[in-house]
């Protein structure tokens, strides 16, 4: 079986549609797990594990010794990654044995689901689900040995694996599957991150928990935009996520709400509690898809497919997954030029 590294790379940039059960016969272990958990997706886990551990950086917990430092944040980077993915195989599997992912519903048109197509048996799907999580778990135990089971660690990564667990039933089916993302991809990793980096120190992690809800109000328009778009099909199937308990347009207009809100928290973060300086508003570079993204929830979704436009069925979450790759990128970087310019020029914007 031939390592197929474009394909790794495709995984995580978009979400990949595949008919043909011999194509996906061919592919390496590591492209099914990363197609298989729509790493297109997933890869936002990574970018909340980059944002901690650069702010432990800041905060100067890896001055005892680098290489141990940058070793657990690998180990937890993967471990959080893996089981994001792990989170997405049980969804599936959830969903696929309640009869809520069949071959005419939304979530199998967008990206491959390898119960639907029957390119794995449903024991299969559970086996690729035991592997992954017990790797999770085996991340998760190091970070427990490394910062000496402390017990703030142990509160995170209970309730985010509980978060987790629940999210596909009963959470996102009564209207609290949206609130749960945005609490675990935002604050709850960050923080977590930070505090295995940190081996359980709680000085910083408040400032660093509101650091990171411009990042999870970013991942909550993702998701949201994706429930806008499947409300009909989540209305006739009884899914109770947001937009079809509070109605199509209150959930567009909720969205645009957490569109803005990203960028005035940017500006609380650095003119208010000055926690960051000015360079994180090269974040407002990724304004004009923010705003294009507005624009486009201001109208219903199209009944059909707009001409070359390749993402459909997804719509909404098309325009906000979108503006997140931009906006991303431009708060990492914008971050780890806060942290270093913190590093060198200790006095630099002082935080009130």
């Amino acid at each position: 079986m031939k390592v197929n590294f474009s394909m790794w790379k495709k995984a995580l940039s978009t979400l990949v549609k595949m008919d043909s059960k011999e194509e996906w016969d061919e592919l390496d272990v590591v492209s099914k797990w990363l197609i298989a958990t729509r790493s297109a997706v997933t890869i936002v886990t990574l970018y909340s594990c980059a944002i901690g551990g650069l702010l432990a950086i800041r905060h100067g917990y890896f001055n005892d010794n680098w290489g141990m430092s940058i070793l657990a944040w690998v180990i937890v980077t993967l471990g959080l990654f893996i089981a994001h993915g792990t989170n997405n195989f049980l969804n599936d599997y959830t969903d696929f044995a309640r009869g809520v992912d069949t071959e005419s519903y939304f979530r199998t048109q967008y990206s491959v689901h390898p119960l639907i197509q029957k390119f794995w048996s449903k024991e299969q799907q559970f086996r690729w689900f035991a592997i992954s999580g017990t790797l999770a778990m085996l991340a998760g135990l190091f970070a427990l040995f490394y910062t000496h089971f402390s017990l703030d660690i142990i509160i995170l990564f209970a309730v985010g694996a509980l978060v987790l667990l629940f999210y596909t039933w009963p959470l996102k089916h009564i209207a609290l599957g949206e609130l749960s993302i945005f609490l675990i991809w935002g604050p709850i990793i960050v923080a977590a991150v930070f505090l295995v980096l940190a081996r359980g120190s709680t000085e910083h992690v408040w400032p660093v928990a509101l650091a990171a809800v411009p990042w999870g109000l970013s991942v909550v328009s993702i998701n949201l935009g994706k429930h806008i778009d499947k409300a009909p099909e989540d209305k006739q199937k009884m899914v109770g996520t947001l937009p079809v308990v509070i109605g199509e347009k209150a959930a567009r207009i909720t969205n645009i709400i957490l569109l803005a809100l990203i960028y005035l928290f940017i500006l609380y973060l650095v003119f208010i509690s000055r926690y960051f300086s000015p360079i994180l508003l090269i974040v407002f570079f990724a304004g004009q898809r923010m705003l294009y993204a507005i624009g486009v929830h201001t109208k219903p979704r199209p009944a059909e497919p707009p001409q070359d436009w390749p993402y459909w069925p997804t719509w909404f979450a098309g325009f906000t997954f979108y503006h997140n790759r931009l906006f991303s990128n431009l708060l990492l970087i914008a971050i780890l030029i806060d942290t270093l310019l913190r590093l060198f020029l200790p006095g630099f914007w002082p935080a009130h």
